[in-house]
């Protein structure tokens, strides 16, 4: 019996391949829009990601922005020039404030506010009487309200003038403003009695009631307002044209110029949205007179919350999913980039036309990742390739080695070669007392050795040197590998003393730290050896995980002298190879010769002696010939002579004659 079904031909079947194909991929591409838009949408709630959309409000809020009302505020400022021409240091008599207060009443000012907050009584007597007596209903004086963080709770601090102004019918105006997390100021304080919203009051003005989510929209950097100096205020028909002060609302404050930048700091002064164009800090005046001009002519952006960016975020991980629906391919790349740009002009308009700012972080982002989500899924198998290399790198500790690697893979493999090599040893003496002592601490014991060894490190690094191993307290470090070094040698002892320069300083440090709390300073003291010699250099381990690593006698050595180094007080001995290599730049003084543990044959033994002469050399040289005929005695004067001749050598020598006493 025949199958009614019709059959599949051969031309069907690799459409209904790749339909499937197709579905999976669809899938796929909407699990990943789905994790893109909630991944997205999540991280824009944290505190970070605001401080990023905020830096782009800085941006957006300083190009184009509208220009500075013509009735605006006029500061009268606290400055240098007034200081010099007043004679007197801050904080002036009140007294004075009250003679400002009528030179602009007679100047016609419709309101004057003072960005200072008199919350104590003067110290001058009658000061505070003098300045109450010309207050009135159209000043306004400064507040401040904090809030105080305590383990048991959190409290709100409200700091007013003394009641003695407020009687006279001062207004009070809270001047507090609250920073972004990056110490920006951006937002209008939402206080119903702030003092720009009181000091429009005062003028007659119908200001608006600003959000708690209201932003700042400035119009210049630092002195975009006029300003005018206080000295110039107290006698205006003497310093300044005539009417400028005539129906305009004056705000009295400090306007130092001694701490422009943002490194240098200020008094009352803050960065805003203009300080990532001029660098500089804005008075605290010239702020309050900016959010009085947002709130008289309604000109703050509102900064849109959850409810409008992730609905936005979510548009725009649809539109990338249609638009990498069914390949990625270079035009992935333009429709990405046009994207990119309707987003930033669509958040620019809403910003300019409708004072609300929409930020393009969130919804770039989410069309991006879909976007190279999708792409990258494409590419899966190379990507899988690349994180298997980027593993085995991980095993290397020489930035130079991994370079080499990703050029040619073929390294990756166990082995090594033949090379000479300068190994240097590096331990920290008596640690396991300072353990012992610091047994109670292992926190501020692993500081301590991390302290020493970072420098200890750098000093290794910065003359081309290799870090093979941390062993405890204990550096490893190799030069002329993996890449050559003609002169290893020296590099090595270069390193060495200035490990030893970097000792000294971290001792002078604790030192002062324990001077500074009455504790007794920890000494830190090292040994460092350094040998030349033929070695084996490579990957060394196992076929699972391996280190690149030295091997051979040459490196024995090199452990054995840093051992052998406090036995002759000094903390550095060098080999015989290294010692003839540096001798080219370095004053090489032989010590003696050893056996060391494990090797039969003798080594002499080397440092490097600092500041000598050539006559001391050989004087010293003279001392070791007899020293080695046996001809020194402990009451030998040669001793003091040598210290003398020899500072760097002192310890040596005391300890040659202590084993002659023994």
């Amino acid at each position: 019996m025949n199958d009614p079904r019709p059959a599949l031909t051969d031309r069907a079947a690799p459409r209904q391949i790749g339909a499937n194909r197709l579905s999976l991929r669809q899938v796929k591409l909407g699990a990943l829009t789905v994790f893109v838009t909630v991944f997205v949408s999540l991280a824009s709630l944290t505190s970070a990601w605001t401080l990023a959309d905020l830096r782009v409000y800085d941006y957006f809020s300083t190009f184009g922005r509208p220009a500075l009302p013509a009735d605006g505020p006029v500061i009268v400022a606290i400055d240098e020039p007034s200081m010099t021409e007043i004679g007197s240091q801050w904080p002036w008599p009140r007294a004075l404030h009250a003679r400002l207060i009528e030179a602009l009443r007679e100047a016609g000012a419709r309101a004057i506010a003072f960005d200072i907050v008199f919350a104590e009584p003067a110290a001058a007597a009658g000061s505070d009487a003098a300045l109450a007596v010309a207050l009135g209903p159209d000043v306004i004086l400064a507040g401040d309200q904090s809030l105080i963080e305590m383990p048991q709770a959190e409290q709100f601090v409200r700091t007013e003038p003394l009641p003695l102004f407020t009687e006279r019918g001062a207004k009070v105006g809270i001047a507090s403003v609250h920073l972004s997390g990056d110490g920006t100021l951006r937002q209008i304080p939402a206080y119903p009695d702030g003092f720009a919203l009181t000091l429009a009051r005062v003028a007659g003005q119908e200001p608006a009631a600003p959000s708690e989510d209201a932003l700042i929209q400035t119009f210049g950097p630092a002195r975009t307002y006029p300003t005018f100096s206080y000295y110039q205020a107290l006698d205006p028909p003497s310093f300044l044209p005539e009417g400028v002060f005539r129906d305009r609302v004056v705000i009295v404050g400090l306007s130092l110029q001694n701490a422009p930048s943002i490194a240098g700091g200020g008094i009352d002064a803050f960065a805003t949205s203009d300080t990532v164009h001029s660098r500089s800090l804005v008075a605290g005046a010239e702020i309050q007179a900016t959010i009085y001009d947002n709130l008289v002519h309604r000109l703050f952006v509102r900064q849109a919350g959850a409810g409008i960016a992730i609905p936005a975020t979510v548009f725009a991980a649809l539109a990338a999913a249609f638009a990498v629906f069914k390949a990625t391919s270079w035009k992935t790349l333009g429709a990405g980039t046009l994207a990119l740009a309707l987003m930033i002009v669509g958040s620019y308009a809403l910003l300019r036309l409708g004072h609300l700012f929409v930020s393009p972080i969130g919804p770039a982002l989410a069309f991006f990742g879909v976007a190279v989500g999708q792409a990258g899924l494409d590419y899966a198998e190379e990507r899988r390739r690349r994180r298997a290399i980027t593993r085995a790198f991980s095993q290397y500790l020489s930035p130079t080695l991994v370079e080499r690697l990703a050029q040619d893979s073929s390294h990756l493999k166990l082995g090594g070669e033949r090379r000479t090599l300068t190994i240097l040893f590096c331990d920290i003496r008596g640690f396991t007392t300072i353990a012992e002592d610091m047994k109670d601490d292992p926190e501020g014991l692993t500081a301590l050795v991390n302290r020493l060894l970072t420098p200890l490190s750098d000093a290794v690094l910065n003359q081309g040197g290799t870090i093979d191993k941390y062993i405890g307290d204990c550096l490893m470090a190799f030069w002329n590998a993996p890449l050559d070094d003609p002169d290893h040698a020296l590099h090595a002892v270069t390193a060495a003393l200035d490990m030893l320069a970097a000792l000294s300083r971290v001792n002078a440090e604790l030192e002062a730290e324990a001077r500074a709390v009455g504790g007794v300073p920890r000494r830190l003291r090292i040994g460092i050896g350094i040998n030349t010699g033929e070695c084996i250099v490579g990957n060394m381990g196992s076929a699972r995980r391996f280190d690149y690593s030295a091997l051979g006698d040459a490196v024995n050595l090199a452990s054995r002298l840093e051992g052998a180094s406090k036995h002759y007080g000094i903390p550095l001995l060098l080999g015989e190879r290294t010692a003839a290599l540096a001798a080219s730049k370095y004053a090489i003084a032989e010590l003696d010769r050893i056996s060391v543990k494990g090797r039969s044959a003798v080594s002499p033994v080397f440092t490097v002696a600092e500041n000598v002469t050539a006559v001391a050399l050989a004087r010293h040289r003279a001392y070791l010939e007899a020293k080695y005929r046996g001809e020194i005695t402990v009451d030998d004067g040669l001793f003091d002579e040598l210290k003398t001749a020899l500072p760097s050598l002192a310890r040596y020598y005391e300890s040659e004659r202590g084993r002659l006493v023994q």
